[in-house]
């Protein structure tokens, strides 16, 4: 209890909600990423205590990853990487003038699926860190190519042009400096390709500027508002939402918290997994994508339960997560705490008091982020033509902030032209993403993994985890046709016996 109590000190708790603070304004600019609030706010805990240290940082993380949804929603260009998924079912709702109903979906989805993770880091996190332990390079391999087999079941329309999509993703990230030689790819001799294409500028200027060109090129769009006039939420309805979802919202919170433990998944995969499978598992799966209910309460509840997730390494192994537990951990040894499986007993006192922040930082989130839904309901309401003036400055400072280079505001401008022309040929733009991120992620562990093996495919295959994941990936794929034959075969028997 004195662990519980001592994080209410006016000395915790004043720089904690400041840190909330900065957290939503962070998260809703795009190209100002999680990773990047947190890394602004650990030099000023330098002179702090530990646990006013950690409680900015865990409190600014879980705001900016919220506030990420909200531009996501009302201008469909994602605030943080972790958002992404946001703008296919919240972008929709949207447009037919449901936007503060879906963002206080986000606030409350978010806080709750937070709890849960945060439970579950407390309840089962060395089962969760010996779990994580299992995977190497075999397992990490299916995992991307899982994460990867989403662009299939997100794709609205044609899925042949969802494949055309993430082929070109992938082959955006093949782009820069190889991962096992050292050898320069596709680079043409360019300095700044050499490091990769960076995939928050291509994703500001697929979803960001090439939203600027739509509206700038529709008749009458400009002088629009981005949100409907006299829109209110209903928290009674949204309430209901919750009660009618709570089985998805369960579904979502432990695949994002399983996700955030395994080591380099992050929020951003776990968000783009949680909406995938909801997808499969629902009833309606051909409203996903049309400003379904479902489609925006899945990647919400995944990725803020991430975060509590990707704890479990941290803490149990001193292995991160994610960026942001990199972050950290270096915090943590700079206080003197050695992560590791004896943190447990030798800091019993600032880990409770970690679990303590985690949990009472979800309540905090929905006071904070309620004011913050009025406050951007507000600056939305201005004609489109002052709002995109303001976001496409915000984007072209963000993607410069990123490595201070202008070689990135070109790339927003290219992938802004692209985005505007593959939408123009119906060409779905979130598997784009999806293959950049995850791209990386396969082709390092297939080649490690090969090498390990000495070229040889059956560790792929034969470990326990990995042929799961193997198993997993052919119900995906294969579940409808063969139930669709069964069920054929079946009938035709019953009418032949009768």
């Amino acid at each position: 209890m004195e662990a519980i109590f001592s994080v209410f000190a006016f000395d915790v708790l004043i720089p904690w909600l400041l840190a909330m603070v900065l957290g939503i304004f962070v998260g809703g600019i795009p190209g100002l990423t999680a990773t990047m609030a947190v890394a602004l706010v650990v030099p000023l805990t330098f002179h702090m205590e530990a646990v006013s240290g950690l409680a900015m940082i865990l409190g600014v993380s879980f705001t900016a990853i919220f506030a990420g949804d909200i531009p996501a929603t009302f201008l469909r260009i994602p605030g943080t990487p972790a958002s992404g998924a946001a703008i296919l079912d919240g972008y929709e709702m949207n447009k037919r003038g449901d936007g503060p109903t879906a963002i206080a979906l986000d606030l409350s989805c978010s806080s709750i699926g937070g709890i849960i993770g945060i439970l579950i880091l407390i309840l089962v996190s060395p089962m969760l860190a010996q779990f994580a332990l299992q995977f190497s390079h075999f397992e990490y391999f299916w995992l991307g190519t899982l994460g990867l087999s989403m662009a299939a079941i997100i794709t609205k329309g044609s899925r042949s042009a969802g494949l055309i999509a993430t082929v070109f993703g992938v082959l955006l990230s093949t782009v820069g400096t190889d991962i096992t030689t050292g050898y320069p790819r596709f680079a043409f001799g360019n300095s700044d390709l050499m490091g990769g294409i960076g995939f928050i500028p291509v994703m500001i200027g697929l979803f960001g500027v090439s939203e600027v060109f739509r509206i700038v090129t529709s008749p009458g769009g400009l002088s629009a508002p981005s949100i409907k006039e006299g829109i209110r939420v209903s928290f009674r309805s949204v309430g209901r939402i919750l009660l009618r979802n709570k089985r998805l919202i369960a579904q979502s919170s432990v695949l994002g918290t399983v996700s955030g433990a395994l080591p380099g998944a992050g929020a951003d995969i776990a968000a783009w997994i949680s909406y995938g499978v909801a997808k499969r598992t629902s009833k309606n799966p051909e409203k996903f994508g049309t400003g379904y209910e479902e489609g925006v309460i899945a990647p919400t509840s995944a990725n803020n339960a991430s975060l509590g997730g990707t704890w479990v390494p941290a803490l149990v192994f001193g292995i991160p997560g994610d960026t942001i537990t990199a972050i950290v951990l270096g915090a943590m040894m700079m206080y003197g705490l050695t992560p590791g499986p004896l943190v447990f007993e030798n800091e019993r006192f600032l880990i409770n008091q970690i679990f303590t922040i985690g949990m009472v930082s979800q309540f905090f989130l929905l006071v904070i982020g309620a004011l913050a839904i009025r406050v951007y309901t507000r600056v939305f309401r201005f004609p489109k033509n002052i709002v995109l003036a303001g976001i496409l400055i915000f984007s072209i400072i963000g993607s410069y902030a990123l490595r201070n280079s202008l070689f990135d505001v070109g790339l927003v401008l290219i992938f802004g032209v692209i985005g505007y022309a593959m939408e123009k040929a119906d060409m779905p733009l979130p598997p784009v993403i999806l293959g950049l991120i995850l791209g990386p992620m396969i082709e390092e562990n297939l080649r490690v993994g090969l090498i390990k093996t000495d070229g040889s495919l059956l560790p792929f295959l034969t470990r326990p985890v990995s042929a799961a994941l193997v198993v997993i990936l052919a119900a995906l794929f294969l579940g409808d046709p063969l139930r669709k034959l069964i069920t054929s075969w079946w009938k035709s028997r019953r009418a032949n016996s009768n």
